[in-house]
């Protein structure tokens, strides 16, 4: 029921209705059931165990989820626009060796860092190429440089690990310092969903992914929209791989890998990302990489043992999939409203 206003005939809406719409806006978005499940976990762990909310906990899982957190973003760029990187684990160790070996050369540390992130992009540029122009399909791409670059850090690094470069000052900005690397990834983190959701690349991207033909008669270069986020996936990876060689205080050969990869890659499905491209949202990945460290932090401390991680996340990986599926059925997305908005042509 509404209340007239009938000095201006204006209908003011009651409080309670303003909070349902409210409540019902916020449940439409894809971050909305990972929010929720967080939220839980949260909770739970809290009840069940004091010492999940201390502040040695909090501090370690907030660090240790900046460097996955970045790469999930990398892979929801990706993945939105139709393609995946598996190499981006392995891109996390060459960066930090690239920068060390560089500043063995005598090239000042700021450079060694810049050089780390270049390789990093090269990587990145080599597999949108790749994928791009001689056909082969990112993951079959990806897959072949993660062994590359796993054979290339072994033996360039001999298999042993190294105190990373530079002075306290230096190393404290870049993750030794407390929350230092956290701070990183939550700036990165914000931009990229603006990038994402607010941007002509964000739209380009979403188009690219959802239909491709598409999108390349309507005037998008389709090509330098997945080169460029295969080269972003691999920069934060390889910036991940830096900061967390500092937090760390060791540059190490076997660091990142699979593991950290595939940490990244089912944040991104169970934050709300389609493995069929077209739709997927940083923030849900971010909120992703939460839950799961919250599992394998919850699941430690409660003593359960470690293999139950991975039952969970490969359940949490299948349920996201089909809730994906089930959700683009029932969801029509008008690209050419989004198109003309950024002014590009749609054919007839």
């Amino acid at each position: 029921m509404r209340v007239v206003d009938t000095r201006g005939g204006a209908h003011v809406r009651r409080p309670g209705q303003v909070t349902w719409r409210l409540t019902r806006a916020l449940l439409r978005r894809r971050e909305a059931s990972i929010c929720l499940v967080a939220i839980l976990l949260l909770a739970y762990f809290a009840i069940s165990t004091p010492r999940f909310l201390t502040e040695p906990n909090v501090r370690e899982l907030v660090e240790y989820g900046a460097a996955p957190a970045l790469m999930a973003s990398g892979e929801v760029m990706l993945l939105v626009c139709g393609e995946i990187d598996l190499s981006v684990g392995n891109v996390y160790a060459f960066s930090a060796w690239i920068m060390y070996f560089a500043v063995g050369t005598h090239m000042p540390l700021v450079l060694a860092l810049v050089l780390g992130l270049l390789a990093s992009a090269a990587v990145g540029l080599v597999n949108g190429i790749a994928t791009v122009f001689v056909g082969v399909p990112s993951f079959i791409t990806t897959l072949a440089m993660l062994f590359v670059l796993n054979g290339i850090v072994l033996v360039a690094s001999g298999g042993y690990p190294v105190v990373p470069p530079g002075g306290p000052t230096f190393q404290a900005v870049l993750g030794l310092y407390p929350f230092s690397a956290f701070y990183w990834a939550i700036g990165i983190v914000a931009v990229l969903q603006l990038v994402l959701t607010s941007t002509r690349w964000g739209v380009y991207t979403v188009a690219t992914g959802s239909n491709l033909l598409g999108s390349a008669e309507s005037g998008v270069n389709v090509r330098a929209v997945k080169i460029g986020n295969f080269v972003l996936c691999s920069l934060l990876g390889g910036f991940a791989g830096i900061l967390d060689s500092f937090r760390l205080t060791t540059i190490d050969p076997l660091q990142g890998g699979t593991a950290i990869m595939f940490t990244a890659v089912a944040a991104a499905v169970i934050g709300g990302t389609s493995l069929l491209g077209g739709s997927g949202t940083i923030a849900g990945a971010v909120i992703g990489v939460a839950v799961l460290s919250m599992l394998n932090d919850g699941f430690t401390m409660l003593g359960v043992n470690a293999y139950w991680f991975d039952f969970v996340q490969g359940l949490a990986i299948f349920a996201a999939v089909v809730i994906n599926l089930q959700v683009q059925r029932k969801r029509k997305m008008n690209l050419r409203v989004l198109l003309r908005k950024f002014g590009v042509g749609v054919g007839a």
